[in-house]
């Protein structure tokens, strides 16, 4: 029955035939008789989806228990109980409802609150399956031919049209010559925005002299 599968098989047939002509080889053939019959024989295709399986669900319940330990962080600090307290008095007109206890209240506020801040809370943002391992590595296709037209796109508009820069590319370019997070950069005030700009930080000369004057302005505050 063995050998018949043997003769089937291309490569073990091989290593049989092999076997025939060198008999002397007794390690070498044994262990190939080995390898041939109690070998792995997983296909690597399914080892790696159900690898990505595995670790795209470690990474969302990772995600999901860092999200939800910075959000109960968040909730305990002054700054949230006092804009819990503002919501409360600009929705109830600083009344209470008769229906409802001041409990019910404060629960329905909260969870109104807790929805406004899920964009405010830095280094763990909302989970998302679009920022898991096996999501990312089905997209990469696409994400790289999408990152080529990006730049393909570039090249032709600034480097052979020379157009000038769109508002939208100077503050990339603003943003990736201070090193300033995409999260940080969305938050700052739209006249800081528009004058880092103006400044065309990008190039060398004027990023020395902002920096030059950020020093000179630090001292002075001294």
């Amino acid at each position: 029955m063995f050998l018949l599968q043997i003769l089937k098989d291309n490569e073990t047939r091989a290593q049989y035939d092999y076997a025939i002509e060198h008999p002397s080889e007794v390690f070498y053939n044994t262990a190939q008789y080995y390898r041939a019959k109690y070998g792995h024989k997983s296909d690597p295709r399914a080892v790696l989806i159900g690898l990505l399986v595995v670790l795209s669900a470690f990474q969302y319940l990772n995600n999901v228990a860092r999200y939800n330990e910075a959000l109960a962080t968040v909730k305990r600090t002054p700054a949230y109980k006092n804009r819990l307290k503002a919501l409360e008095l600009e929705r109830t007109g600083g009344l209470s409802s008769k229906k409802k206890g001041p409990k019910q209240i404060d629960q329905k506020l909260q969870e109104e609150l807790s929805n406004e801040l899920d964009l405010q809370i830095k280094g763990a943002e909302k989970p998302s399956v679009w920022d898991l391992l096996g999501v990312r590595f089905v997209l990469l296709p696409y994400t790289i031919i999408k990152l080529l037209v990006w730049y393909s796109s570039w090249i032709w508009r600034y480097k052979v049209k020379k157009a000038p820069y769109s508002f939208e590319d100077a503050s990339y370019l603003t943003r990736r010559s201070l090193g300033v997070p995409l999260d940080a950069w969305t938050n700052l005030d739209e006249y800081k925005k528009e004058d880092l700009v103006q400044r065309r930080l990008w190039e060398k000369q004027n990023l020395e002299n902002y920096y030059a004057e950020m020093r000179k302005e630090s001292k002075r505050r001294r």
